[in-house]
């Protein structure tokens, strides 16, 4: 074992990338358990199908790494496998991982899971409440003749848990018993662990070219490499929870998930809680009869019913009340339930479920406003949508795509287009509304474009347009002007903007470029006030009495010069007030 051990840190420090880390660590794994299996009284009766990587921090799934037995390398998360579409582990294995931190045994057959605990190996411990919730995860497994699992916690830096491990097996005749994991675990936790540094901390291969299409008709760098993970969760028949910010593209997804899945000739039926007020909920999700309530003037299927054999995306699922959590939560796990006002009896729900949500549900969970068993039942298949300012690649592209949409409205062969000026503005910006605002500065702007153009196939909206419709995005008034949101969410969303730009370059960027935006402030104060009122307005009068004002401004504008280079941009906006400075 300790030779085994030896070979493996020395393959680990030679993978360049999560895929080759993956493929060496999941070898390692499934040759140590062929071995255990070999010498026990399974020999000949069990065999290991394959072992997975699931990289899922808190905010969902990053990476899933597929190593089928046989095969020299894992798979990529998108591709199938022999027979189909990867079986992902349980929502209670996964919540078994990280509130137990330990090993979890699962016996498919029996629909049973138990824990590992390290201080007391010999015990047998007790099934976890509720085994296999998900009877939609234990015919997956079945499917793919998994009759047994392994699942190890992949912890990060800090004892956190950054993802899990599993292993699946094959053995029937082991029907009832832990199979052989109880007598390799411990080889297998510290292969994991070795490993774990590894899968957490290298890069990812670039994604390869993903189609687009009428759903998501733009695709950068981070959604590409988020797609594969979703076109697997597309082949799955459980719940999936995509997290974003509101208007990132969440329902977007949603509708590329369902024309990817089995049930893509369903019907696709969206509820958006956000619109429905909570006296209200339990009606429009389970459907109503003639007379069930003041109103009820006639039948109504409800979104359950309406969505029957297809797909129904529930949105801001954090607005749900608590009894319609009751409610969703005996849909999801009995697949049935009962119109408002029928008294025949209960429905089947042949729905496939996505939810979406903009706010943190653990946070909610500990507040008391969301149900611990609905969080976990619908946290099964996890996904954050990254925003805007997280895919700044995209504002070029989704800002063609969006002028191009409203022109064709008009004429079909024409062509809009935005001028590369316009779209390093729109790129400076910092989108806190993400899609759903950019998408309204480009209805503006098409719309000043058309005022001084005129009706014409060929648009060109200029950085002017883009300029102008900007400005309507601040409240004015006699008293100045006010930003449309507070200084702290500006501030956020710029260090976000920050962080964004460092991802895309794939190189550092140097975090003292960050204060830059001392100068930025200074400059605009200087542009729109004179020198002296703006220092006095932001609290350096000292500066002007000891007549250091002209210094600290060429000091700090020099800064955002050093930005704009840096990022190989045009000058910046202040090259006039820098020039002055060094003329006097």
């Amino acid at each position: 074992m300790q030779e085994d051990l030896s070979s493996l840190v020395v393959a680990l420090s030679k993978s360049g990338d999560f895929e080759d880390a993956a493929t060496r660590t999941l070898a390692s794994l499934m040759l140590r358990t062929e071995r255990t299996i070999a010498a026990s009284k399974f020999a000949g009766h069990g065999r290991v199908l394959r072992g997975m990587v699931h990289l899922r921090p808190s905010g969902g799934y990053l990476r899933l790494a597929i190593l089928e037995q046989g095969a020299t390398a894992v798979q990529s998360a998108g591709s199938a496998g022999p027979r189909g579409a990867p079986s992902l582990v349980s929502a209670t294995a996964w919540r078994s991982v990280v509130q137990h931190a330990c090993p979890v045994f699962i016996d498919v057959t029996l629909g049973t899971l138990r824990p590992y605990s390290p201080q007391s190996p010999n015990k047998i411990e007790e099934l976890l409440p509720g085994s296999f919730s998900s009877q939609e995860s234990r015919q997956s497994f079945l499917s793919r003749q998994a009759s047994h699992v392994c699942v190890i916690p992949l912890r990060t830096l800090g004892s956190g848990i950054g993802g899990m491990i599993s292993l699946e097996a094959d053995s029937p005749t082991a029907m009832g018993q832990d199979f052989v994991w109880r007598e390799c675990v411990e080889q297998l936790q510290t292969i994991a662990e070795i490993a774990a540094p590894y899968l957490t901390g290298l890069p990812f291969r670039p994604a390869p070219q993903v189609e687009v299409d009428e759903f998501l008709p733009v695709v950068g760098s981070s959604m590409a490499n988020l797609l594969p993970i979703l076109n697997v969760f597309a082949q799955q028949e459980e719940s999936i929870l995509i997290s974003g910010a509101t208007g990132a593209g969440k329902s977007r997804l949603a509708r590329w998930v369902h024309a990817r899945s089995s049930r893509r000739k369903g019907p696709f039926e969206v509820l958006d809680l956000i619109a429905v007020p909570e006296d209200l909920q339990m009606a429009e999700l389970f459907g109503w009869k003639k007379g069930a309530f003041t109103g009820a003037v006639k039948d109504s299927p409800g979104s359950i019913g309406r969505a029957e054999g297809g797909t129904l995306f529930i949105d801001e699922i954090d607005k749900l009340s608590l009894k319609a959590q009751a409610g969703l939560l005996r849909v999801l796990e009995e697949r049935s339930y009962r119109v408002l006002g029928d008294g025949v009896g209960d429905r089947g729900a042949d729905v496939r479920f996505i939810i979406g949500t903009n706010v943190d549900l653990r946070e909610a969970v500990r507040a008391g406003r969301f149900r611990e068993d609905l969080y976990y039942r619908i946290n099964v298949l996890p996904l954050r949508v990254p925003s805007l300012d997280e895919r700044r690649d995209e504002i070029p592209l989704w800002s063609n795509y969006m002028v191009n949409r409203r022109h064709k409205e008009q004429f079909p062969q024409g062509q809009a287009r935005l001028t590369p000026e316009a779209e390093q503005a729109l790129s400076r910006r910092t989108w806190p509304g993400n899609l759903r605002q950019l998408d309204n500065i480009i209805r503006r702007a098409y719309t000043l474009a058309l005022v001084e153009h005129g009706a014409t196939p060929e648009l060109t909206l200029a950085d002017g347009h883009i300029a102008r419709a900007l400005e309507y995005e601040v409240g004015t008034s006699e008293a100045g002007e006010k930003a449309s949101h507070s200084l702290t969410e500006a501030f956020r969303a710029a260090a976000t903007a920050f962080i964004a730009e460092a991802k895309r370059r794939g190189t550092p960027l140097d975090l003292g470029l960050a204060e830059s935006l001392v100068g930025m402030v200074l400059g605009q104060a200087v542009q729109q006030m004179g020198r002296e009122e703006a220092f006095r307005l932001l609290g350096r009068e000292n500066l002007l009495k000891n007549r250091n004002h002209h210094k600290v401004l060429k000091r700090e504008l020099e800064k955002v010069e050093a930005l704009y280079k840096e990022l190989g941009e045009s000058a910046s906006p202040f090259g006039t007030l820098l020039a002055e400075d060094e003329a006097a």
